[in-house]
């Protein structure tokens, strides 16, 4: 099974670079076993092109590798803070896709404006504050999961998949790593709307509650109607 969990952290990271999601080594994909709380995760600055699944690195929630010749992620602290909060989600992605990236240096939120951001986000796309000189010189990494965590302290991280973290780039999550990675591609496609969006219209306002409420709850919950149930 671990090495299944490898081959499912390594797909998911190919699929980054495939969608234009990363540029040179920027970003990331981890998949977890809940039954066994370890986590497969990109090895550290590996080119995507030379990846293979035995270059995943297994790593426990406390922190300790249980299984790899390379080094982790540098962000690996991140996911795994991430996993320890979030209890629900199987998978996490971490890119540098453009126009999602420029939101999160802008400190800016990305704001709900049409149907296609409401399938996904049922509201704006958060941002966290700005960290602190002591959160960047005690533990970067693990303490930019816990203002991720901070941010969603009164929200449903499975109604808001992801967030911008400030100054740096967007995390997204799922129940499974693809469904992270699926996330991803929406987050960076609903970042280009919005930048096009208020292009055009500068003053433009959120979508309205009752048609985002509509498209979020039609895909997502016990309700949802869209799509096949039983595709053989």
């Amino acid at each position: 099974m671990l090495k299944e969990l490898k081959r499912e952290a390594y797909e998911a990271n190919l699929l980054l670079p495939k969608h234009g999601l990363i540029n040179l080594t920027f970003g990331n994909a981890s998949a977890i076993d809940r039954s066994r709380e370890i986590f497969a995760i990109k090895p550290s600055g590996v080119d995507y092109d030379e990846l293979q699944p035995e270059d995943m690195v297994l790593v426990d929630l406390e922190g300790e590798k249980v299984e790899g010749k390379l080094k982790p992620s540098s962000d690996t602290a991140t996911h795994r803070r991430l996993y320890l909060g979030f209890k629900k989600i199987g998978g996490i992605v971490h890119t540098h896709s453009s126009c999602a990236t420029a939101f999160a240096q802008a400190g800016r939120a990305i704001p709900c404006l049409g149907t296609t951001h409401a399938d996904y986000f049922h509201g704006e796309i958060p941002v966290t504050r700005k960290m602190t000189a002591t959160e960047i010189a005690r533990a970067y990494e693990w303490e930019t999961g816990s203002v991720i965590l901070e941010r969603f302290k009164r929200l449903d991280p499975l109604d808001s998949p992801g967030v911008l973290v400030n100054r740096h780039a967007p995390f997204t999550w799922g129940p499974t790593v693809a469904k992270a990675v699926e996330v991803a591609i929406a987050v960076e496609c609903c970042a280009y709307m919005a930048l096009m969006s208020l292009g055009l219209a500068p003053r433009l306002k959120g979508i309205e509650p009752e048609l985002l409420h509509k498209h979020f709850k039609r895909k997502h919950g016990p309700g949802a109607y869209y799509g096949q149930k039983n595709r053989s």
